[in-house]
C-alpha cells in the first residue's frame, strides 16, 4: 500500500482588514510568516475594501450588505471555500452578511445584480467565514499547531483577551460558548504557556465608544488589565486587533487617570504563536508595540 501523500497546504482566501494594513501591521506580517508553518497558503484579496466595522452597519445596513457580499464574492472568485479573518470585527461583519445571502435568494439576487454593475463577480453563497483562531485551535489546525510551537512560551502564564465580537451573537458566530470560551486557552496551552483565568476577558474593551465617552470607556479597559495583573499574567493575548490597540497604547491614558502604573505587555494572537514558533524579530514586529515586551521575551530566552 502506498503511504499517504501529503496533501499539501491549504489554500485560503485571506481578508486582512484595514488595521492590519495600517495601524497594526505587525498582526498582517506576523500572520504571513506563520502561514506556511501552519500548512495554509493565504490567497490575499487585493480589491476590497474596509467591511464597514459597526459604523456603516448601523448607518447604512444595505450599503453594508454590499461591502461584505464584495468581500465574499472575491473569496469566492479565487476558488477557495474559507475566507480567513484576523479581526473580531470582520469576521462578525463578514459572518453576519453570509448569513444573510445565504439565506435570502432575493437579497442575494439583488446585491449580486449590484455587484454586476460596479465589475465585481457574484456571490453564491459558497464561503466559509473563519477567524484565524478558530482554525488553528482545534481538529487538523490543532495538532499542526503544537507541532510548529517547538520553541514554546516556557509556562509564561499568559490571560486571554477575546473581546466581544468574536464571541457574541453565539449563534451566528457557534465556535466558543460567550461565557466560558476555550480556544484562546487551548492555544495557549499548545504553544506551551499557562492561560490564566479571569472574568473580564468576555467583556468589551471600549474601543466603540473611545471617542464619546472616554470615561466608560476606559473603566471598561481597565478591568481585564487589573485582573490579569492580580492573577500574575506575565502577558495579556487578545484575536482583535481593535481590542490590542485598546489593551497596548491605552495604558498610557489608564495611568495618567489613575496615577498606576500597569506595563502590561499585550500581544496579537499571531505573535504568541509566532514566539512559539521561533519567528525572527522582523516577523514579529514587537518593537511596533506601545508597552514593551522585552521582560517577555526575557523570560522565554532564559
Amino acid at each position: 500500500m502506498l503511504a499517504d501523500q501529503d496533501p499539501g497546504p491549504r489554500r485560503v482566501a485571506y481578508y486582512k482588514g484595514c488595521l492590519a494594513s495600517l495601524s497594526t501591521k505587525e498582526l498582517d506580517i506576523s500572520t504571513r510568516a506563520l502561514a506556511p508553518k501552519l500548512g495554509l497558503e493565504l490567497a490575499e484579496l487585493e480589491s476590497v475594501t474596509c467591511c464597514g466595522a459597526g459604523d456603516i452597519h448601523e448607518a447604512e445596513p444595505d450599503y453594508y450588505l454590499h461591502l461584505n457580499a464584495r468581500i465574499l464574492a472575491y473569496a469566492q472568485a479565487e476558488g477557495c471555500d474559507t475566507l480567513m479573518t484576523i479581526c473580531n470585527v470582520c469576521t462578525l461583519n463578514l459572518r453576519q452578511a453570509d448569513f444573510q445571502l445565504k439565506n435570502d435568494e432575493h437579497l442575494r439576487s439583488r446585491i449580486n445584480e449590484n455587484l454586476e454593475t460596479v465589475g465585481a463577480p457574484p456571490y453564491s453563497g459558497s464561503v466559509d467565514v473563519q477567524h484565524f483562531l478558530w482554525m488553528i485551535a482545534e481538529g487538523e489546525g490543532y495538532e499542526k499547531l503544537k507541532e510548529v510551537a517547538h520553541r514554546g512560551l516556557k509556562g509564561l502564564k499568559i490571560a486571554p483577551f477575546y473581546g466581544c465580537q468574536i464571541l457574541r451573537p453565539s449563534k451566528l458566530l457557534g465556535v466558543d460558548d460567550p461565557d466560558a470560551p476555550h480556544t484562546l486557552e487551548a492555544v495557549i496551552d499548545a504553544c506551551g504557556g499557562k492561560a490564566i483565568d479571569y472574568p473580564a476577558k468576555v467583556k468589551c474593551c471600549g474601543f466603540p465608544i473611545i471617542q464619546a465617552r472616554e470615561d466608560v470607556a476606559l473603566g471598561e479597559l481597565i478591568q481585564p488589565i487589573e485582573q490579569a495583573m492580580e492573577r500574575g499574567a506575565d502577558a495579556m493575548v487578545t484575536p482583535c486587533p481593535l481590542c490590542h490597540l485598546s489593551l497596548d497604547a491605552w495604558q498610557q491614558k489608564l495611568e495618567k487617570q489613575t496615577g498606576r502604573t500597569f506595563d502590561m505587555p499585550i500581544m496579537h494572537l499571531s505573535q504568541l504563536v509566532g514566539v512559539a514558533a521561533g519567528l525572527a524579530d522582523s516577523e514579529l514586529k514587537f518593537k511596533r508595540h506601545v508597552v514593551s515586551m522585552q521582560p517577555v521575551l526575557d523570560k522565554i530566552e532564559a
